[in-house]
């Protein structure tokens, strides 16, 4: 099924209904499991991003030097659980997100935890063509982020996840799907940094497999 729609982000867990699971591999963040989806930071102020040129729309070519002038934003981005509940907030694109749950959504807690936080039931992925994006972490503390190759033939079976152990920034190529950044404690700020353009694309892994992808947050 496609999406044809934009997603919803902000919505109470219990609107989501009880779906099976697919694990997601964790894999630990070095600069040899990364290639391919992008590289770890050490130095956000020197870091730059990739922006990709606009696509021609036909035989003729965008002219040289055009088509990539945007450039990027930059503001902090925000991981925070209320109870079973992992919010998400980024103020580069202004943006407000309900990312997943730590246990089936119908039965999910806003106020404290019902269960030990070591999963993440994500329920939607994205990636960003016009740009690559940088989240670095501003607390020095553990993460994990979900990705996928690009190509919009995304299946739960083509995501894994890093965990990075709160040292290093993670950076991830232009078309890579992903979803925010998953603090293993209570809250987390990171730096974001991305294309202005801001152009996403979208896959609610819920409606499209019936199922929540379960990314494990403890190694």
């Amino acid at each position: 099924m496609n999406n044809t729609s934009a997603p919803n982000y902000i919505f109470e867990a219990n609107e989501k209904p009880t779906r099976p699971l697919h694990q997601v591999p964790l894999i630990v963040a070095t600069e040899e499991s990364v290639k391919g989806y992008g590289c770890l930071v050490d130095d956000p102020d020197t870091f730059e991003i990739e922006i990709a040129r606009w696509p021609a729309q036909g035989w003729r070519p965008v002219d040289e030097g055009t088509g990539d002038e945007a450039g990027w934003v930059e503001g902090v981005f925000y991981g925070e659980w209320r109870g079973d509940i992992l919010h998400g907030s980024n103020e580069a694109v202004n943006g407000e997100y309900v990312l997943g749950w730590s246990c089936d959504p119908q039965q999910a807690q806003s106020e404290t935890p019902s269960v030990p936080r070591d999963q993440v039931l994500l329920w939607h992925m994205n990636y960003h063509p016009d740009g690559g994006q940088m989240f670095y972490p501003l607390d020095n503390k553990p993460f994990v982020v979900p990705v996928a190759l690009p190509g919009d033939d995304l299946t739960p079976e083509k995501v894994v996840a890093f965990w990075c152990d709160g040292s290093r920034g993670l950076y991830i190529h232009p078309n890579i799907w992903h979803e925010g950044i998953f603090p293993v404690e209570d809250k987390q700020r990171f730096q974001d940094r991305q294309g202005r353009v801001h152009a996403r694309v979208s896959c609610d892994i819920g409606e499209e497999f019936g199922v929540y992808l379960s990314v494990p947050l403890k190694r």
